[in-house]
């Protein structure tokens, strides 16, 4: 037996139904659509249409809210750094920031900024500049004699 001598078992397979084919083909004239109307031709886009009644998806609540300034950052923790810094692939004498760290493979990309978190320990010195940073993480680097730079813009006080 070769290949191209292979065929399906004897009413194992059955045609395709040929739509639209004549009244005796037992699916002819409206082919399985009904009768008129604008389901009945080609092109129908009318999901979620209800006939001029307002929509459910537009009657039910909706709930929610994303502020538009808020920033997609791309967090570092500093056990991320250590990790790094330990594998060579970042130097701790250099000054740190956001192209420094896609480089060596710490963040994948840098979004709209890197916020520096302080989980995990931070042995280095670190000369970093950073989009934001947690409280612990800026008191961490200052107390290990590191510098740290914040690029984001001052918050301004409620009070004024």
């Amino acid at each position: 037996m070769k290949l191209n001598e292979l065929s399906p078992r004897d009413g194992s397979t059955k045609g395709r139904m040929r739509i639209g084919r004549g009244p005796g083909s037992g699916k002819g004239k409206t082919g399985g659509r009904g009768v008129k109307g604008q389901k009945a031709r080609t092109g129908v886009s009318i999901a979620g249409f209800e006939g001029g009644q307002m929509p459910l998806h537009m009657r039910m609540p909706k709930r929610g809210f994303r502020h538009a300034p808020n920033a997609d950052l791309a967090e570092v923790n500093f056990w991320r750094l250590e990790q790094a810094i330990a594998a060579g692939k970042l130097d701790a004498a250099a000054p740190i920031d956001a192209t420094a760290l896609v480089a060596a493979g710490v963040i994948r990309r840098v979004k709209d900024g890197v916020k520096l978190l302080a989980k995990g320990e931070l042995k280095s010195k670190l000369d970093i500049t950073v989009h934001s940073a947690s409280q612990s993480a800026i008191a961490a680097i200052e107390k290990a004699g590191g510098k740290i730079t914040l690029t984001r813009p001052a918050a301004v006080s409620a009070e004024a």
